[in-house]
């Protein structure tokens, strides 16, 4: 049942500096599960607030069912995330201090079929880190083509 599907946010590692990752499960209806494993999301815009301490994800673009009638759904609605208490509990009280935030880094079917999103605890990066993350990729492009040399 598992799919070599994995959709990520390009930007997030460019935008944050990322401390913790986490694993949880999203509450789909029945086309955007169907939408996602033909591969029609968008993590780009998306981000995640606690609303009556549930966390939910906000801006996720997950696209209409081609083939879905009526029963279709939004494109941008807001969807639960879903976590234990305990991981919970940790990021409310991390996302409350000040710079902290939580992003989505990738959406993922689990083996048992289950689509997923990696979160993370991030913070946001000044233009220096930004530019300073360019040089080093940089670099690393440079080198790896002089290895193939």
């Amino acid at each position: 049942m598992a799919q070599d599907l994995y959709i990520k946010n390009k930007k997030a590692y460019f935008e944050y500096h990322v401390l913790d990752e986490y694993v949880a499960g999203l509450k789909l209806l029945g086309t955007e599960i169907k939408s996602i494993r033909e591969g029609k999301a968008n993590l780009n815009d998306a981000f995640c607030t606690f609303i009556d301490n549930q966390l939910y994800i906000r801006n996720l673009h997950i696209a209409e069912y081609s083939h879905g009638s009526f029963y279709n759904h939004e494109a941008k609605r807001d969807r639960v995330l879903l976590l234990n208490k305990k991981e919970l509990k940790k990021l409310k009280t991390r996302t409350e201090e000040k710079g902290f935030t939580i992003i989505p880094l990738a959406i993922f079917i689990s083996e048992r079929g289950f689509a997923k999103l990696k979160i993370a605890l991030a913070q946001g990066k000044k233009t220096f880190d930004k530019r300073e993350t360019l040089k080093e990729r940089d670099t690393k492009v440079e080198m790896d083509r002089a290895m193939k040399r």
